[in-house]
């Protein structure tokens, strides 16, 4: 451990965050910072390292990618402020080698903790080690990457891998006459991408699956939106959109209904979603679409669990934490399942 002394100040971070929490929950409101691709530190707790706070810092994909993304980055802007005992700093980018400047930067400011969630999962082994030579401790939340597990701490993820496995198993299920599908993929390498496009990719194969076209639109709902009016103008025939997050469905159903092509339950085309967003669960509901898998992104607190633990010099029980997930289908979706599950 680098930090000395920290047993006693665990102690003391633990009472802070009981008392600090609801103070802390207050100013979740701050994740509207929109530095894509900057790759600069985008917010400082007001803390002093001086006074014995753990000093980590944080990067996270753009919090404006995605309702996911926001949820996440405003749930650990929650949990890691100055009333729960830490000096956090962010930075934002949705590029690998961006990201790997800010965990340089990172490393020689001398931060306890590194968290990590990684636009790519290539590419981390050389700034890993040279955190781990400097005593300092990474965690990866939200995505896994390819590098040997002795190069952090623990892993706090969604299986993608499963993720996509149910979302493709259900779509078999569905028994089609026919399955064309217009594929749009997330931000190319990124877990989340590989995950949901590895299984959709599998059962496509097996099964004679037509893919109409296989395009990312980077999880963004206008890019979407126009590659599936690309497909529309050309005519070719597709009744299932399989968009690995919600704002990709968002934006072909947009083009969808200005073409006034019908989509959801018992329609002319299916429309596959991820990451459960409140609003996605209530189109769902409403049958204007007719899945959408879970993408849990709330890992702060377990976070905050294993900084303690380590703190203490306690040995992790488990190096990877996978977050229970589950998909949800519009013939079977509650409101319960709305307000429970919707981000």
């Amino acid at each position: 451990m680098k930090r000395f002394g920290k047993k006693v100040l665990a102690t003391v971070v633990a009472t802070t965050m009981a008392l600090g929490l609801a103070a802390c929950g207050g100013a979740s409101g701050s994740g509207d910072s929109g530095n894509s691709g900057s790759g600069d530190t985008a917010a400082t707790a007001d803390s002093g390292s001086s006074g014995g706070t753990i000093k980590v810092g944080i990067i996270n994909n753009d919090p404006n990618e995605s309702g996911y993304r926001t949820a996440n980055d405003k749930d650990l802007k929650a949990m890691f402020c100055a009333e729960n005992g830490y000096d956090a700093s962010f930075s934002y980018s949705l590029k690998n080698d961006e990201q790997i400047t800010a965990a340089q930067k990172f490393i020689q400011d001398g931060v306890d903790y590194l968290l990590l969630s990684a636009a790519d999962t290539s590419g981390w082994d050389s700034v890993l080690k040279d955190a781990q030579d400097a005593g300092i401790q990474v965690i990866l939340f939200d995505r896994t990457i390819d590098a040997d597990e002795s190069l952090y701490a623990a892993s706090i993820v969604s299986d993608m891998d499963k993720e996509g496995e149910t979302a493709a198993n259900w779509l078999k299920d569905q028994n089609l006459s026919e399955y064309n599908i217009i594929h749009l993929q997330g931000v190319m390498g990124s877990a989340a991408q590989q995950g949901r496009s590895g299984a959709l990719d599998t059962l496509a194969k097996e099964n004679n699956w037509k893919i109409v076209t296989q395009q990312t639109a980077e999880w963004n709902a206008e890019k979407a939106q126009q590659i599936v009016q690309s497909v529309i103008d050309s005519g070719e025939s597709f009744n299932v959109i399989y968009a690995e997050n919600d704002d990709m469905a968002k934006g072909a159903v947009e083009a969808l209904d200005k073409a006034n092509i019908s989509h959801g339950v018992g329609k002319d085309v299916v429309v596959m979603g991820f990451d459960c967003n409140k609003w996605a669960l209530e189109e769902l509901k409403a049958g204007n679409w007719n899945y959408d898998g879970q993408c849990n992104p709330f890992q702060a607190s377990y976070i905050d669990d294993v900084i303690k633990k380590l703190e203490k010099g306690e040995t992790l029980s488990e190096k990877t934490i996978i977050m229970e997930e589950k998909g949800f289908d519009a013939s079977t979706i509650t409101q319960e399942d709305v307000d429970n599950y919707g981000i």
